[in-house]
Parts: structure tokens; C-alpha cells; sequence
């Protein structure tokens, strides 16, 4: 299997519930392997099958209710 490391900048989150909210979420996602997501420093590092977009792992994010970019 191949794998692959996203990067997201990541706003909107102002504790660790919501980076627990945003982990969770994004290691529900088919595909994706790791999620590590820190609310201080507004990002996360997602590690991933190939198959996975970062255009995904965006609309993931988004539908918790948080902004994320590359």
C-alpha cells in the first residue's frame, strides 16, 4: 500500500475538542490511515492512502464545521 502525507492549515478550532472533532472525522474517512490535528498551531497532518485527495480531506474537515486549506 502506498501512503501519503497531507498537510491542512486548519481554522477555526479553539480547544482540544475540536481537534478531537476534526481527528475524528477525518479517521472515519475511507483511506485514511492517521490524523494529527492541533488546535494551537491551526493544522494537521493527515497520513493517507494514495487514493485519498486533499480536496476530500477539505470537504471532511468543512463538514464539521471548520475551514481548511492546503
Amino acid at each position: 500500500m502506498s501512503e501519503k502525507v497531507h498537510y491542512l492549515a486548519i481554522t477555526g478550532m479553539t480547544c482540544g475538542c475540536c481537534s478531537g472533532r476534526v481527528t475524528r472525522a477525518l479517521e472515519a474517512t475511507p483511506g485514511v490511515l492517521k490524523a494529527l490535528i492541533s488546535y494551537e498551531d491551526n493544522n494537521g497532518n493527515i497520513l493517507t492512502t494514495k487514493e485519498v485527495s486533499r480536496s476530500k480531506l477539505v470537504e471532511v474537515v468543512k463538514s464539521v464545521g471548520f475551514e481548511a486549506s492546503a
